[in-house]
C-alpha cells in the first residue's frame, strides 16, 4: 500500500509542477508569436501567471517579445521541481547539474507542448474546419510558425495536409534526443 501512495504522490506533484510549467511557457510562446491577447485562453494564461511574475517583470525587463520574468520564474519552478522530485526518488544531486536538468526539462516540456498543441489544431481541423473558436485560433497562432517551413517542403498529397504528422513526428525525436533522465521526461 505504501508504494501506491508514493507512486501517487509523485504522479500528482509531477503533473502539477508540468501544468504550471505549461502555462509559463505558453504565457512566453503567445508573446513571441504575438497570439490575440484579448483571446479567451490568452486570458486565462496570463491572469493564472501573472500573479507570480509580476514582482519580477518590475525588476527585469522584455526584451524585444521575450518576457525575461516569466522565462526566470518558469526556470526557478523548474529547478524546485526537480529539487522536489529528486528528493521523492531519494537522489542526490549537486548544484550545477540540477541548473542543466532544469534547462532541459523545461526543452522537453516546450517540445510536448508543441506535439500536444500540434494534435489538438489536427483533431480541430477534422470537426470545425473553416470555423472560428478560441482554441482554434490559439492553436493557429502558436503552431503556424513551426507548421509554415513544413508544409512549404512538403505540398498536401490528394488534398491531405501531414504536415502535422510530419511535426509531430520530428517533434518525438527531438523530446528522444534530448539527453533527460526518463524519470523526468
Amino acid at each position: 500500500m505504501g508504494a501506491n501512495v508514493n507512486n501517487a504522490l509523485f504522479f500528482l506533484v509531477s503533473t502539477l509542477f508540468d501544468l504550471y510549467l505549461w502555462l509559463m511557457i505558453l504565457r512566453v510562446l503567445l508573446q513571441v508569436v504575438r497570439a490575440d491577447f484579448y483571446n479567451p485562453i490568452s486570458q486565462f494564461v496570463w491572469q493564472v501567471t501573472q500573479l507570480p511574475v509580476k514582482p519580477l517583470a518590475a525588476i527585469i525587463p522584455r526584451w524585444r517579445r521575450l518576457d525575461l520574468a516569466a522565462m526566470l520564474l518558469g526556470y526557478l519552478i523548474a529547478i524546485v521541481y526537480l529539487y522536489v522530485v529528486m528528493s521523492m526518488l531519494g537522489i542526490r544531486v549537486d548544484g550545477i547539474y540540477i541548473l542543466w536538468l532544469a534547462f532541459l526539462k523545461l526543452i522537453t516540456l516546450t517540445l510536448k507542448l508543441y506535439t500536444f498543441t500540434v494534435f489538438v489544431q489536427a483533431i480541430l481541423s477534422w470537426f470545425g474546419p473553416g470555423t472560428q473558436n478560441p482554441a482554434g485560433s490559439i492553436l493557429w497562432s502558436l503552431n503556424e510558425p513551426l507548421l509554415r517551413p513544413i508544409r512549404r517542403a512538403i505540398p498536401a498529397l490528394g488534398g491531405l495536409d501531414l504536415t502535422p504528422l510530419i511535426a509531430i513526428i520530428g517533434l518525438q525525436v527531438l523530446i528522444l534526443l534530448v539527453p533527460l533522465a526518463p524519470v523526468l521526461r
